[in-house]
């Protein structure tokens, strides 16, 4: 029995992992331990705010409470100043500017090759229409081009980044982080807020390129989709996964 505790929260739940809320503690749940030892390990790497570790066994993960609010949530407006974003681009770059975690990272033709997969899945099966597909898997190509490896946090959503004011102090959910493309993590970051990208850039710093950027949203949009539906999420909510492919 858990004393002082008024209800417990489910923050997100599907068949791959859970979280809960006990008061001032977050339990991750993960049917893969090794997702959490990623995790682990990333968040000691990081030279950003990330969460306390509180303790740690194979499936369970507990984590502090991170003072502040998320910068947003995808299809709803952002609270956040500009100030803040550009704060979040900072905290980036100096992810990106530590060295490389000795884990590797995604492979680009198989990147491509799930993303071609679920082209021809959205596609025929009428989630999309053929040439909305298409189009944004001609945007999308932009991205497979050689680039330098970084330490990227891999699933850098909105959500995962908490700000107080115009500071950033933390940033959560690291079981996808390795070397990969720093574009990746700036693309995520922005998913469904191009309004935000400027700022986010302006506190990034050089080494920005736009039209890749814009080419991970295609990317991510078209590969996500499928695993949201299955997972009782809609991508075709106002200003998530769909509406991003709409205005590519």
């Amino acid at each position: 029995m858990m004393i002082g505790v008024d209800e417990i929260e489910v923050v997100v739940g599907h068949r791959e992992r859970t979280t809960l809320r006990v008061g001032d503690m977050f339990l991750k749940v993960d049917s893969d331990p090794a997702r959490l030892d990623v995790e682990v390990e990333a968040m000691a790497r990081a030279p950003i705010p990330t969460a306390e570790v509180l303790w740690h066994k194979p499936s369970v993960l507990a984590l502090a409470a991170l003072p502040g609010t998320a910068l947003g949530i995808l299809g709803e407006p952002s609270p956040a100043s500009p100030a803040a974003w550009a704060a979040a681009g900072t905290a980036v770059r100096r992810l990106h500017d530590a060295p490389l975690p000795p884990w590797p990272g995604k492979n680009q033709d198989a990147i491509a090759a799930h993303l071609d997969t679920e082209c021809d899945w959205l596609a025929a099966n009428d989630v999309l229409p053929a040439d909305l597909v298409a189009r944004n898997r001609r945007i999308a190509e932009a991205a497979f081009r050689p680039f330098t490896p970084v330490f990227i946090h891999g699933d850098l959503q909105l959500t995962h980044v908490f700000v107080d004011g115009d500071e950033v102090t933390g940033v959560l959910d690291w079981s996808e982080a390795a070397p990969g493309d720093a574009l990746y993590d700036l693309a995520i970051l922005t998913l469904g807020h191009e309004e935000h990208l400027t700022d986010v850039v302006a506190g990034y710093g050089t080494g920005v390129d736009l039209d890749v950027v814009r080419a991970w949203w295609s990317v991510r949009s078209l590969s996500a989709a499928r695993w949201l539906i299955e997972h009782g999420f809609d991508p075709d909510s106002p200003g998530c996964e769909f509406e991003v492919l709409r205005s590519q």
